[in-house]
């Protein structure tokens, strides 16, 4: 009988680990499959328009990863889309004899304010070679709407309608939560408009943060309003007024006050592109889609040149270690910095940020070799939808920093979140925790206790030092006194069009204009792009991203719209200690 028990558990161990070895290979194989696809150059037809879907996440660079954004439960790649791929896609589609024109059937933009500016810019300089640009939908989120008020032509369902009510920022607060919990948040800041811990101390805004949120707010309203009115010829009085008083919900007065030109169904829309293309009714049209157009061969292919500008992307929560594409890694980034300071074949560094910021320890690893860098050649800063506090920290010692007037940046500032949990065990799960300790103090960062008035003090003047040296960092590198970094910081956000007014930013711009400063900084005519980090191969992706992308997906599907809620939780329990972060998730509706 033993035996007998012996070989069935054996036979049960050799069907599990071969079944974890198919799957593995499975995977491998599509993996291969989709990666070899991937490299396919594409063949675009001529007399063909770029059909352009912004539904998919857009990041700041594409990943090679192809189970990046898995959807597990139809085993359907849904990876996100890198700004950087439709820049060059539009630049390319601009020069591409075979493309005529550019189709946007928008309804919603799934992409940042900053982001969306990009991608605008970009499509409004496609226009100039005279090619067309018609826009479609049944419905028009706001930012999509500001996106498609570029087009020559912008048709709309006739039982469609566009959303035009204004801007919003809403912010959730747990301050009750944790009450009911018996958790109790221990908080030191410095700022009085560092409200990242206002969440978990407050059940409403402070005046201070109602005042900011509403100045960076308006400032990216204003933008699009000052869009809308240049490309569409509606004053900004008029679409404030449609605004406040919800005239555009009807599909016919949003014809009326002319902000589309023609209500058509989709069978009119491709009529009317048949007309344009001087295609016969009974042909179809020739169009290839956005992402696959990624693959078409350059039209305009730059010598090749051993001089080189490195595009080094910093995204995410900054935090120690290696890091990842979703996050920034102390000691990853400063490396990739270092290496690119030392390798005299890249001639200047265009640094992408998009961070919210994090651990103000690791951004000052960063800081010291952005700093180290800006000595030896030109580091241009190119500021995605967000580059606050710690994204600010590594950003300062640049050559020159670029925001798009519609950034969030600024939040200079510093803040300590501690938890207390005494009461939360003790209450809830009737569990008390005692200590051994050889010193008073041994226990300071104990999450069991409260701190006691001396380390708060302590820990205060932590914060204070750590603060000092923030604003020294950013009185350097921008070459302003540091009273007058004091006076703009404090924690504040500020918007592109504000941090430009107050000498946090130094011009307006995106990737692409970063890019061409930073050749002319070098003083380079002909040059080429290197992008890093470098990323990884793809089996080291898989077996990296496989489990992290199948939780991500299986609490997605459990928490629904609370995901995000949950994220930000975990985030800032993961992230107890000092950090230099913003508010909160910044997102425009």
């Amino acid at each position: 009988m033993k035996q007998f028990f012996k070989y069935v558990l054996a036979t049960i161990v050799g069907i599990v680990i071969s079944s974890i070895v198919i799957f593995l290979m499975f995977l491998g194989i599509v993996g291969a499959i989709v990666s070899s696809a991937d490299k396919k150059e594409v063949k675009v037809e001529p007399n063909s328009i770029l059909y352009v879907d912004l539904k998919q996440e857009i990041v700041d660079r594409g990943s090679e990863d192809p189970f990046k954004g898995f959807d597990f439960t139809s085993f359907q790649p849904n990876s996100p889309i890198g700004l950087n791929q439709i820049l060059k896609a539009i630049a390319n589609a601009k020069e591409d004899s075979n493309i005529k024109g550019i189709l946007l059937e928008l309804d919603a933009v799934n992409a940042g304010a900053a982001t969306t500016e990009e991608i605008r810019n970009a499509l409004i300089d496609f226009k100039s070679s005279g090619k067309f640009i018609y826009a479609y939908s049944d419905t028009y989120s706001q930012k999509a709407y500001y996106l498609a008020s570029v087009a020559d032509s912008v048709f709309l369902n006739p039982e469609g309608m566009i959303e035009w009510l204004g801007l919003r920022s809403e912010v959730m607060f747990f301050k009750k939560t944790l009450e009911k919990l018996g958790v109790e948040p221990q908080i030191l800041r410095h700022g009085k408009f560092k409200s990242a811990v206002e969440p978990f101390m407050l059940d409403k805004m402070s005046p201070e943060n109602r005042e900011q949120t509403l100045t960076y707010v308006s400032s990216i309203w204003n933008q699009w309003v000052k869009g809308i009115s240049e490309t569409r010829g509606i004053s900004a009085d008029k679409l404030n007024s449609l605004a406040n008083n919800m005239e555009i919900f009807n599909a016919k007065k949003a014809l009326v006050n002319k902000l589309v030109d023609g209500l058509i169904y989709k069978d009119e829309l491709i009529a009317t592109l048949k007309t344009k293309l001087g295609i016969e009714e009974k042909k179809d049209i020739s169009s290839i889609e956005l992402k696959k157009y990624f693959k078409a061969p350059e039209v305009a292919k730059r010598k090749f040149s051993k001089n080189k500008i490195a595009v080094i992307y910093a995204s995410g929560e900054i935090g120690m270690g290696e890091g990842d594409d979703d996050n920034i890694g102390s000691e990853g980034l400063s490396r990739t910095i270092r290496k690119a300071r030392r390798d005299s074949s890249i001639k200047a560094i265009v640094f992408r940020i998009n961070s919210p910021g994090g651990s103000a320890l690791a951004s000052e690893v960063i800081w010291r070799e952005v700093d180290l860098a800006a000595k030896v050649k030109p580091v241009i800063v190119s500021m995605g939808d967000v580059a606050a506090s710690g994204g600010y920290y590594i950003a300062a010692p640049a050559t020159t920093i670029m925001a798009n007037p519609t950034t969030i940046t600024g939040s200079i500032g510093v803040f300590g979140l501690f938890f207390n949990l005494q009461k939360a065990l003790d209450n809830k799960l009737g569990i008390t925790v005692d200590v051994v300790k050889t010193n008073d103090h041994a226990d300071f960062f104990s999450v069991f206790r409260p701190m006691t008035a001396e380390e708060k003090a302590v820990g205060q003047m932590f914060i204070e030092q750590t603060y000092q040296t923030f604003i020294g960092h950013v009185s350097a590198g921008r070459g302003i006194p540091v009273e007058q970094v004091d006076a703009i910081g404090q924690g504040r956000v500020w918007s592109g069009v504000n941090a430009k007014d107050i000498k946090l930013v130094d011009e307006f711009g995106g990737l692409t204009d970063a890019i061409k400063l930073a050749a002319e900084k070098a003083g380079l005519e002909n040059y080429r792009l290197v992008e890093l980090p470098k990323q990884k191969k793809l089996f080291e992706q898989l077996m990296e991203d496989m489990s992290a992308e199948a939780k991500a997906w299986m609490l997605k599907d459990e928490l629904g719209l609370s995901f995000k809620a949950y994220n930000r939780i975990k985030s800032m329990l993961n992230n107890q200690g000092v950090q230099a972060r913003i508010p909160y998730d910044i997102e425009v509706y």
